[in-house]
């Protein structure tokens, strides 16, 4: 009796597991390239042409838009809960507060794509298009953007403050939180890398003046980048004032911010340790670093790669969620 309801409780396990396989995998066989090829056939051509204009306003914009993608999908899966308002908001949080942005240009994508498709395409599917688009205009990679997600009814402010990964993090805490939402240690190199955009002196600048709680590893940044760091963000000064994350190559989407590790010419403290940290992924991530750094190709498969799998994080689908009429609030 004992032997049969071992086997009944390891039969009942399997099938328990392979049924939420099935449910996986269901779930993502139902995103598609070809989602929209009916109800909105110009979708990709209009949405290129208003990222390529918001860009063409402001080139920063690009590693914004990148980051709404990347950041909204870390939290509920791919729903577009990081583009709602309201107190319990994900935009507020620490690792967005003054730093999220690019909502404006999201709100002009969709008012002409429903011009073109009333009530059909959702903001989550925007943002994953857009994502590609941001890359691809700034020199990088493009990919086919898997689509039919649906917009999320709540935001997760705490899930956001939880999980979404931190300037000042280390290595073990990064990997921890991709693998929290089914990516892995490739994936933290590849899209974890700040190759376009700004960051703020208050997401560094304890890097610069030994602030406790940083870590002993900080020491190793480039002096002469510390010194006109210290310059451009000095104690008690303007946090909000910003800098290139890939130094001398700002708004071009290269492998050049691998060189910058290499050299101890990470920005953030989480780009840093990519290459040079105390924990035991390093080895995994330090040959990651070489590789990309020798082979922008290889860098490029890699990225593009591990954005259709952070695209592929709890998208919403059939009947679940809407198609949200105002990014900013459920319908």
């Amino acid at each position: 009796m004992k032997m049969w309801n071992s086997f009944l409780s390891r039969s009942l396990l399997i099938i328990a597991s392979l049924i939420l396989l099935c449910s996986s995998v269901r779930v993502r066989s139902q995103l598609t390239t070809d989602f929209y090829h009916n109800s909105c056939p110009n979708l990709l051509k209009i949405v290129h042409q208003e990222v390529k204009t918001a860009i063409e306003n402001e080139v920063r914009m690009a590693a914004s838009l990148l980051r709404l993608h990347f950041y909204d999908c870390f939290v509920n899966g791919c729903d577009a809960s990081v583009l709602l308002d309201g107190s319990d908001g994900e935009k507020f949080v620490g690792p967005n507060l003054n730093s999220a942005r690019g909502f404006d240009v999201v709100d002009t994508i969709k008012s002409v794509v429903e011009s073109s498709c009333s009530g059909v395409v959702s903001y989550a599917d925007i943002l994953a298009i857009v994502a590609k688009d941001a890359v691809l205009l700034s020199g990088g990679p493009s990919w086919k953007v898997l689509l039919g997600r649906r917009d999320g009814l709540v935001a997760n402010q705490t899930g956001a403050n939880d999980g979404l990964p931190a300037p000042s993090e280390s290595l073990n805490q990064i990997i921890t939180k991709f693998n929290n939402v089914g990516l892995n240690t490739t994936d933290v190199v590849s899209v974890g890398s700040h190759t376009i955009g700004l960051a703020r002196c208050t997401t560094f600048n304890q890097r610069l003046f030994n602030f406790s709680g940083t870590g002993s590893s900080d020491v190793t940044m480039n002096t002469e980048m510390v010194t006109d760091l210290q310059n451009l963000c000095p104690q008690n000064g303007d946090g909000n004032k910003t800098t290139s994350l890939d130094q001398n190559s700002t708004d071009l989407f290269d492998n050049h911010y691998f060189k910058n590790l290499i050299n101890g010419k990470g920005l953030l403290f989480s780009d840093h340790t990519l290459y040079s940290s105390d924990d035991e992924a390093v080895s995994t991530t330090k040959m990651l670093v070489e590789s990309y750094t020798n082979d922008s190709s290889l860098f490029f498969k890699g990225f593009a790669n591990s954005m259709i799998k952070v695209g592929n994080i709890s998208p919403l689908t059939g009947s679940v969620g809407e198609i949200r009429k105002n990014c900013r609030v459920v319908n």
